[in-house]
């Protein structure tokens, strides 16, 4: 069955009783493109969008904007929906830059952040006129004050602070703990404020602090909005420095499996945005433009995984494994070898992210074995799913996984030398090529 706030807005079973997706039949694409496959939907992709730039208006009485998070996931084709749509763009390098520049996204709509932007990256976003450059750290702030020495038009940055708060989420994706890697510690923020004063090539515009991914409790982001608030407000009186932007990150979280719930982005915004006006009226500041980062939210749901099935191999029965229900009996399981993995989503074995998963072309059909879907790479811990339930599968089924577009292929690998799978974008029944597979060609193009 399809549990609706997993696939994308348009999955549908079709009378033949394949998944399909965009209007598209996800076999006959499987069969066009290859596998593995990537599949992204226009629709749900830029309802997400659509949906931040609602509530925003609707909870936020000043200025506004969403930016999206492009580490999530990034081309050509994503940007341009994103410059469509009206967001702005987050970038981490220099080649996300590249591309989000490359796509038509208005400079001055991107944020570039970091802990450890290479010089070079900080002169291509300062050639390229960026709207903000989020300042992680000491050196990094004392680089950009030499850098924008000489320059007539100040450069736009902000201050990601550490507010010490941590949300409940995986270890691996805690960003907002005072022993992260990320961001200046809040006793650090009278430094930052000194060279700044001492920088005009550089105006201190806005505060930011991000807690970190996958998260489901708005009460930790209330929090940060109320720490970003104390430091403007002490900035403000201190150093006569007046904030006029808040940024409390991103991070809100996307279903995986049925038990998880669909976000409400209507109420993390409103969560966020009454955070920010209560804030500001306690502490007699006037309303600053509000901006989000969200990533996952955006991009998880709109994508889709198809992999072939090219073995199998029978595990003996074992005891640890969920029981028969009417004889007691250990339950028999199988591996089944797709050709894809963690080449293309280290998630699983990264830190232990769970998917689900569905035949595309037996997708209301009851499920008959227990089954591990294990990738083609040369690792143990590549293991896409464990203990999933499929109806009897063989080899050349097509499987299809949900929730793909957020974190896999932007942390793709050519691990073993595999090349990395294509994308097709996917809306009213069209399917086209956003990047095409890899080649040998391309594997070897960087040896000389």
């Amino acid at each position: 069955m399809l549990h609706k706030q997993l696939w994308p807005l348009t999955a549908r079973i079709t009378a033949r009783g394949h998944l399909e997706i965009g209007g598209c039949d996800t076999l006959e694409l499987a069969e066009r493109y290859g596998t593995p496959l990537y599949l992204l939907d226009e629709v749900t992709f830029r309802g997400a969008c659509r949906a931040y730039t609602a509530a925003l208006a609707r909870h936020h009485a000043g200025a506004a904007r969403a930016h999206y998070a492009s580490k999530a996931l990034l081309n050509t084709a994503v940007a341009r929906m994103v410059a469509e749509e009206g967001l702005g763009l987050d970038v981490v390098s220099g080649g996300e830059l590249f591309v989000a520049l490359r796509a038509g996204m208005p400079p001055e709509r991107i944020h570039m952040h970091g802990n450890a932007k290479p010089r070079a990256e900080l002169e291509e976003a300062l050639a390229a006129r960026i709207g903000q450059i989020v300042v992680d750290n000491l050196d990094e702030l004392a680089l950009l004050a030499r850098l924008t020495a000489e320059h007539n038009q100040p450069q736009s940055i902000a201050l990601r602070l550490t507010p010490d708060i941590a949300p409940d989420t995986h270890a691996h994706i805690t960003t907002g703990q005072a022993t992260s890697k990320f961001g200046l510690p809040l006793d650090a923020l009278h430094a930052a404020a000194e060279l700044v004063r001492h920088a005009p090539g550089l105006a201190l515009r806005g505060l930011h602090a991000h807690l970190g991914s996958q998260v489901f409790d708005y009460g930790p982001l209330a929090q940060a909005v109320g720490v970003l608030l104390d430091c403007a407000l002490w900035l403000r009186e201190g150093h006569g420095i007046v904030i006029d932007e808040i940024n409390p990150g991103g991070g809100l979280g996307a279903p995986y499996t049925p038990e998880q719930p669909l976000p409400d982005v209507d109420a993390y915004v409103a969560a966020v945005a009454g955070a920010l006006r209560e804030g500001c009226a306690a502490r007699n500041l006037p309303l600053p433009k509000l901006t989000l980062e969200p990533g996952r939210s955006i991009a998880a749901r709109a994508g889709v995984a198809l992999y072939t099935i090219v073995a199998t191999k029978a595990l003996a029965r074992d005891v640890h494994l969920d029981q028969d229900a009417t004889s007691g009996a250990p339950e028999a399981v199988r591996f089944l070898h797709i050709d894809g993995g963690m080449g293309d989503n280290i998630r699983p074995a990264l830190y232990g992210a769970r998917y689900t998963a569905l035949l595309a072309a037996r997708v209301a059909a009851e499920p008959e074995e227990l089954v591990h879907i294990s990738g083609r790479y040369c690792e143990s811990g590549d293991v896409l799913l464990r203990d999933v339930r499929l109806p009897y599968t063989a080899i050349g089924d097509v499987v299809a996984i949900p929730g793909a577009g957020a974190y896999t292929l932007s942390m793709a690998s050519n691990y073993n030398l595999v090349p990395r799978p294509a994308v097709v974008l996917v809306a009213d029944g069209a399917a086209r090529v956003a990047q095409r597979r890899e080649t040998y060609t391309d594997l070897g193009a960087r040896d000389t």
